[in-house]
């Protein structure tokens, strides 16, 4: 029986990079977007907007007719959170506006999708949450509220371990440090000098890149990782060590 995995945000940046890496591995992809499925790829794309509750039950009917007329299953195995916006700001200067949009995104859509999905999520399955290295350093205090939302799912992550543990299933938090993507404008895959600046700042010498992130979650899925639960694995390089 094919393995299934499910991943918000598939569309762009680490969630395409994870979805072909789970190809690679012979793992069918489900892929959620917001409106744009991107490049074609031998995966099934479906509309959401994480942290629109009220489209939640269309896309769980959705979802079970693409598990039912795909893959002949009622379930799927592997759960990656990973859809995200990226909004800079200081305490002082974050409107109410872009907080209640990171809360919606990050952290109660988050919640909510999951508890939605947990009876879909076959025994002895796998679910990955995606945090950020900013909920240990602080990235110049430009990232409080984005980087309190992903606290949160750390916190929400280590309980969800313990309430699916009897099911055989694990959940952990992949945190990425500074990654090439199109997240937050672009500016760590275009800017030269910024790449170098952070780049300066790691272990590694150098800025992520999206497969460096997407094979950490491809191992937490993998067979040999079944006793590797409610963790945070930070994928930053060494990001200020």
């Amino acid at each position: 029986m094919s393995r299934i995995a499910l991943i918000t945000g598939g569309n762009r940046g680490l969630g395409r990079a994870t979805a072909l890496a789970l190809i690679d591995a012979g793992i069918e992809v489900i892929y959620t977007h917001r409106g744009d499925p991107g490049e074609k790829i031998d995966a099934v794309a479906l509309p959401l907007v994480v942290g629109d509750l009220d489209s939640y039950g269309d896309f769980e009917a959705s979802l079970r007719q693409v598990l039912a007329d795909r893959h002949g299953r009622a379930d799927f195995d592997f759960l990656i959170n990973n859809a995200g916006v990226g909004r800079a700001g200081t305490i002082a200067g974050t409107p109410v506006e872009a907080f209640d949009e990171l809360l919606d995104v990050h952290f109660r859509g988050v919640f909510f999708l999951t508890q939605r999905l947990l009876p879909l999520i076959a025994d002895g399955g796998r679910i990955v949450n995606l945090s950020t290295g900013l909920t240990r350093f602080t990235g110049e205090g430009m990232y409080a509220a984005y980087a309190s939302m992903k606290g949160a799912v750390e916190v929400f992550t280590r309980y969800l371990a313990k309430e699916v543990g009897p099911r055989g299933i694990t959940a952990n938090v992949v945190a990425p440090g500074p990654v090439a993507t199109e997240f937050g404008g672009g500016y760590l895959r275009d800017d030269e000098g910024v790449r170098a600046q952070i780049g300066g700042l790691t272990a590694m010498g150098r800025v992520g890149e999206p497969a460096d992130v997407s094979g950490v979650i491809a191992a937490l899925v993998g067979p040999g990782t079944g006793w590797v639960t409610g963790q945070r694995i930070e994928a930053s390089g060494g990001m200020l060590l």
